[in-house]
């Protein structure tokens, strides 16, 4: 399995416990090989009533899943997670086949999945209730359940980290999940899949349908669909929540950013710099949390195309960005010296200067190898403008005045708090006296 030979032979979608054609189309997708451009999957799109099978698959699957302990479900999350880190360099070749990035990032994603695993599954037994006194010797009780089935719908810069980070805190509070990965990134959700059957989890917990909007739209509007979680652009995003809301499910989005990252003149400028370089450019700047730059003195250190580079996801991506602003350096096609690469989609990291608030390039989530050099004269000017924004996800600030006024705030799938957002709080109160009745 190697850049330029990879062609996907098995159906890609998941249901059951094994790899299954699905039942009716909505469409046909097709993948790419960002480094080559080359074709490696053609697949067909679920259709309503694939969608109806894989919820209700699921959904007998959470009937068995939900009655095990805590510390059953950590098991077999702890085992999915031995089982990933065994075959990392092989999930890992997958990803940089159909995602693009380097094979040092995608090992990168996959130690970050089974940490995930490892993490929720500590927590699984932590699902607890508290116990209410009442008079007369009465009491009530919470129990912290399951929802059942959830929805998880990825985007296609981190296909099987998202696959892991939205499956494991569903998986170890008792819920079912059907995925739908991004149709441009169909494959390595096949892999988590696999993968949990493998560590023993019910067939049908874990199922993964492939398609687009009209797939997606077939799941959130599932009646027996408890819960949405998406990640991607905050149009997609807007769209789900609607639907979502029509069968009052509760939806959690990370969508997209542009995010501030903030130097001033005391900090320690080669760590901004690195800190800068690997902030836009990690993933050729293919993430929802990738900043803009804010600087007092203009700084430039020549990024070189090397083995840790990877290809622009797609060729759609090269697009005007400049709008009057200064190239410093980058920014135009790169054709790799190796025959085979010479259609895949690869562009210079780009700097600009003489950049304005207004400016597509500041205002707008290029999601790309371009990073945008503002300089600010006072903190508060830089706050002001920082926060002018609809975006959100993150910000970054170098600084040794350690008093600088900032908070950091948690998204609500990080941490103890995810499990809020799987589970929910049941009230059960129990009489101990005589009915007095009003009648």
């Amino acid at each position: 399995m190697s850049t330029g030979t990879f062609v996907v032979s098995q159906p890609l979608n998941y249901r059951g416990g094994a790899r299954v054609e699905p039942a009716d189309a909505s469409g046909t997708e097709k993948a790419f090989e960002p480094a080559t451009g080359r074709v490696i999957a053609t697949f067909t799109c679920s259709g309503e009533k694939e969608v109806n099978l894989a919820v209700q698959n699921a959904k007998a699957a959470f009937k068995i899943w939900s009655k095990k302990s805590g510390m059953e479900r950590c098991r077999i999350l702890l085992e999915a997670a031995r089982i990933i880190r065994e075959r990392e360099d092989e999930i890992a070749t997958v990803e940089c086949i159909n995602n693009g990035k380097s094979i040092f990032e995608a090992r990168l994603d996959i130690d970050t999945s089974w940490q995930c695993l490892e993490y929720y599954a500590g927590l699984a037994a932590s699902m607890a209730g508290e116990h209410i006194q009442l008079p007369g010797g009465s009491f009530g009780y919470t129990r912290r359940e399951p929802l059942g089935v959830c929805v998880g719908i990825g985007a296609w810069n981190y296909p099987f980290q998202i696959a892991s980070w939205k499956s494991a805190p569903a998986l170890a509070c008792g819920n079912a999940m059907v995925f739908k990965p991004s149709p441009f990134t169909p494959v390595s959700a096949l892999l988590l899949a696999e993968i949990y059957t493998e560590a023993g989890v019910p067939p049908g917990l874990f199922n993964v349908v492939q398609g687009g909007a009209a797939t997606g739209q077939f799941l959130c509007q599932h009646h027996d669909v408890a819960k949405v979680s998406f990640t991607g652009s905050v149009p997609t995003g807007m769209k789900i929540m609607e639907m979502s809301a029509k069968g009052i499910k509760p939806v959690t989005l990370e969508l997209g950013g542009k995010s501030p990252l903030i130097i001033f003149s005391d900090c320690d400028m080669n760590n901004a710099v690195k800190g800068a370089l690997m902030a836009n450019f990690l993933t050729q700047g293919q993430v929802c949390t990738c900043p803009w730059k804010r600087k007092v003195t203009q700084i430039v250190q020549i990024i070189p195309m090397n083995a840790f580079w990877g290809c622009i996801f797609n060729a759609k991506y090269f697009f005007p960005f400049r709008q009057g602003a200064k190239v410093l350096c980058g920014g135009d096609i790169y054709v790799p010296e190796d025959p085979k690469l010479k259609d895949g989609y690869y562009m210079r990291p780009c700097v600009l200067t003489n950049c304005r608030d207004d400016m597509t390039c500041v205002k707008e989530e290029i999601f790309g190898p371009v990073m945008s050099i503002l300089s600010f004269d006072t903190e508060a000017e830089v706050l002001e403008r920082a926060n002018d924004t609809t975006f959100g996800l993150a910000a970054g600030v170098f600084t040794r005045y350690m008093e600088w006024d900032t908070e950091s705030r948690f998204g609500r799938e990080n941490g103890r708090v995810t499990i809020e957002y799987y589970s929910q709080l049941k009230t059960v109160c129990v009489e101990m006296g005589d009915v007095e009745s009003a009648f």
